[in-house]
């Protein structure tokens, strides 16, 4: 069941990502997302050749929670052509604040992502997130993971990246629900047995997985006109959660 903690992080009190927060963001942020779902049609024209990782309702979510959250630093693991980064780096210009470090073993985000959304604000570096040295996985405000979707991968990050970062912290994983239950030994099994043991809650938007919840963000937003697709995934297999205090 998803549940309100009672400390604050970030300015907000720690709201857990459910439904009702995420249709009052949809409200709250109708005309920029409108906004955003242009530009973000438009840079898929541009670059017809792009992978786009996030279909339309997870990317419009994360957007929305990075608005919500507004993170000093967001660090994403995974681009492949960048298109979750361009999503990232846009809800960041339209905060005026925040910095995003992405992190892969290739560089062909850096080949299409807007030099009006990079310039100031998002740093690539390439590597084994495994591996990397630095201090790119310190006081991350959010946490964006699109990468391998092995089972080993989730348990490195759980057991070696999970720790280091502070209570309450957002988090959004991809790929978890293209059916309702992740296949065994995948990335989303891992993730979600974690989240089982620790008692964490979290939300999706997935079809196959919470086909209500789904149906409902439909409703709304046919109702605030963005039903037109910026492209033609469906899954919407992200899922969404904070890291717990404990």
């Amino acid at each position: 069941m998803l549940t309100t903690m009672d400390s604050n992080v970030h300015g907000h009190l720690a709201e857990q990502v459910t439904p009702d927060l995420v249709e009052r963001l949809y409200h709250d942020h109708a005309d920029a997302l409108r906004a955003a779902r242009e530009a973000q049609r438009a840079h898929r024209r541009a670059h017809p050749a792009m992978k786009t990782q996030l279909d339309d309702v997870e990317a419009e979510i994360s957007y929305l929670l990075l608005r919500y959250f507004r993170p000093a630093k967001v660090v994403e693991i995974g681009a492949l052509h960048g298109w979750s980064t361009s999503w990232i780096l846009r809800a960041l210009a339209d905060n005026g604040t925040g910095a995003l470090v992405t992190v892969d073993l290739v560089d062909h985000a850096t080949a299409t992502v807007p030099a009006s959304l990079s310039d100031g604000r998002w740093e690539f570096r390439g590597g084994d997130a495994k591996t990397l040295t630095g201090d790119w996985l310190s006081d991350v405000d959010y946490l964006f993971v699109d990468a391998d979707h092995g089972a080993r991968f989730a348990r490195w990050y759980l057991a070696d990246v999970f720790p280091g970062l502070a209570p309450d912290t957002p988090v959004s994983v991809h790929d978890v629900f293209h059916r309702r239950t992740p296949l065994p030994f995948t990335e989303g099994s891992e993730v979600l047995g974690w989240l089982r043991s620790t008692g964490t809650p979290y939300f999706t938007a997935a079809g196959a997985r919470d086909p209500h919840t789904h149906t409902r963000l439909g409703e709304l937003r046919r109702a605030l006109g963005l039903t037109e697709p910026v492209h033609t995934g469906r899954d919407n297999p992200m899922i969404y959660f904070r890291r717990p205090v404990n």
